[in-house]
């Protein structure tokens, strides 16, 4: 289900001392060590709640010193300065503290860092506008993404994999949620102004045109809904309505009809995603 393993992210400017790590990953002593070598660590940011992601977070903060941000509380945390840079801990304001909120900038380790809310693949992921600090157009708001520059980055954490399609994951995954942000993702690399944006993924290789990666992935998201849809006729299902839960058998049945050639591995995540697109039909 990790494709070859999560992606965890040093980002630093030209000429800084500190760095920011994004999604340190699972708690695996040799990675966390690697990482914490590349410090000073200012900053570590989560791009979403899975332990894949974040199982070695409080080990690595242990490690580092270093504070940490993500959409949730229970990610956020300041740290005790032991390991953080002297531009860092100059700057220390413009990492903020709390949960991370839409369209926040952060000014650390010599970067721009703006965070875009992403939800869908679970209710609380987000992705990260990275580059060099002042490159944003003096004026525009923040939020857009406007003036980039061609060294920008998008980290996307699982909301766009560099490899194959993300799971809109229970309980929290919506697919109403994961089309609008893609939207937002499209028109993020439109404002960007470039030619193939780079995109940084939770999972798989780099993605070289971020723009192409979003339409593909929702084409493929629409593509499913209508196979959805002709899942149901076939079946001569009604979908229940209000907040009755979905029944077992039909999530099974629907899953089956459509998913006719994944492995018996990821058949759960099939599952979660077929949930999805039924809830995402019966609130229309």
């Amino acid at each position: 289900m990790t494709l070859d393993g999560t992606r965890s992210y040093v980002l630093r400017a030209p000429g800084s001392r500190g760095c920011v790590v994004v999604d340190p990953g699972p708690e695996l002593e040799p990675h966390l060590a690697a990482l914490a070598g590349s410090g000073p660590v200012d900053l570590v940011l989560v791009t979403h709640r899975h332990a894949d992601h974040t199982g070695g977070l409080a080990r690595f903060r242990e490690l580092t010193g270093a504070p940490s941000r993500g959409a949730l509380p229970e990610f956020c945390a300041g740290g005790d300065g032991a390991g953080v840079s002297d531009d860092g801990a100059g700057s220390a304001g413009g990492a903020g503290v709390g949960p991370l909120a839409d369209g926040e900038v952060l000014d650390v380790a010599g970067l721009r860092i703006e965070v875009l809310a992403t939800p869908g693949h679970t209710a609380d992921s987000v992705c990260f506008v990275v580059s060099a600090s002042g490159t944003a157009a003096e004026g525009e708001p923040t939020g857009e993404a406007t003036g980039a520059t061609s060294d920008t980055v998008v980290l996307t954490g699982d909301t766009v994999l560099g490899r194959g399609t993300t799971v809109l994951a229970e309980p929290d995954g919506s697919l109403r949620d994961y089309l609008a942000s893609l939207d937002r993702l499209s028109s993020t690399a439109e404002r960007l102004g470039e030619t193939g944006v780079m995109g940084l993924p939770g999972h798989g290789p780099v993605i070289p045109d971020l723009g192409a990666a979003v339409h593909a992935y929702r084409e493929h998201r629409l593509e499913r809904l209508d196979q959805v849809r002709s899942a149901l006729a076939t079946l001569r299902a009604e979908l229940p309505g209000g907040e009755t839960p979905l029944p077992d058998p039909l999530l099974d049945a629907v899953t089956a009809a459509v998913y006719t050639d994944v492995e018996r591995s990821v058949l759960g995540a099939a599952r979660s995603s077929v949930r999805a697109q039924l809830e995402f039909l019966r609130e229309r």
